[in-house]
């Protein structure tokens, strides 16, 4: 597989600061393609959601630097996604023990997902999301949300949902959870489009529009792909999204 991608994030309509972070590293190293993309929204309700982003980007930014290289010796993407969940769970209890020393409150969410070659690994927290976009748009993570919860359950429908007061309460998050459990997914790629974003880029637009803007077949080039993608954060700043919105649009072929 080869990787195209292009990102784009902004502070919205509303807050003075992005809470959002974003990462994406892209390497070719002997025999292996590597592209790692990384979304972060840091809490809004909580003095450091900033902060709280940030690490967790600068930790996994030093992982692919330092780490990666060895995991490219012996490759096993289950062993990877192990390590991740490791990392994801120390940061944690790190950004706990800082909250707790300083009296401040810091979280955020994480999705991101590593490609090496034709293998894709996902690690997940909270409600931002990766999607899959082929001959229809797929979401592949599952939301950390009180609502997603009642969804699944059965107790609330998805129309209920969309203008549930609740939608944004999360039930897990890196910083501000007693304890976190990472959803590791492991697969393999196939051709077509993936988008890691925070919960601000989705929420004033249908997976329709997404669809329409972002399917491989009318991503003609990188420019076409940053076009399409700031089109789509403009439909949402239009329509008075609160949040901060952050995208990265990766194509595989």
């Amino acid at each position: 597989m080869k990787y195209v991608f292009t990102t784009d994030t902004d502070v919205g309509t509303r807050k003075d600061v992005n809470q959002d972070s974003i990462l994406v590293k892209h390497a070719k190293t002997g025999s292996y393609e590597v592209l790692l993309a990384i979304v972060c929204d840091g809490v809004g309700g909580l003095s450091k959601g900033e902060l709280a982003s940030a690490t967790v980007i600068r930790a996994f930014s030093e992982w692919f630097e330092k780490e990666l290289p060895h995991e490219l010796n012996s490759l096993d993407m289950q062993v990877i996604g192990g390590k991740w969940e490791l990392l994801i769970r120390d940061l944690n209890n790190q950004m706990l023990a800082y909250g707790q020393k300083f009296g401040v409150g810091l979280g955020t969410t994480f999705s991101g997902i590593l490609f090496i070659n034709n293998n894709y690994l996902i690690g997940h927290v909270g409600d931002t999301r990766v999607y899959y976009l082929g001959n229809s748009m797929y979401q592949l993570t599952e939301d950390h949300t009180v609502i997603a919860n009642e969804i699944k359950n059965g107790t609330l429908s998805v129309e209920q949902a969309k203008t549930d007061s609740r939608r944004n309460m999360l039930l897990q998050c890196i910083g501000a959870s007693s304890v976190v459990t990472p959803q590791i997914i492991v697969g393999m790629v196939e051709p077509g489009t993936y988008i890691v974003c925070s919960d601000g880029f989705r929420h004033e637009i249908s997976e329709k529009e997404i669809f329409e803007r972002l399917y491989a077949g009318n991503l003609t080039d990188k420019q076409m792909m940053h076009l399409q993608t700031r089109y789509l954060i403009e439909l949402v700043k239009n329509r008075q999204e609160r949040d901060n919105i952050s995208v990265v649009l990766i194509k595989a072929t």
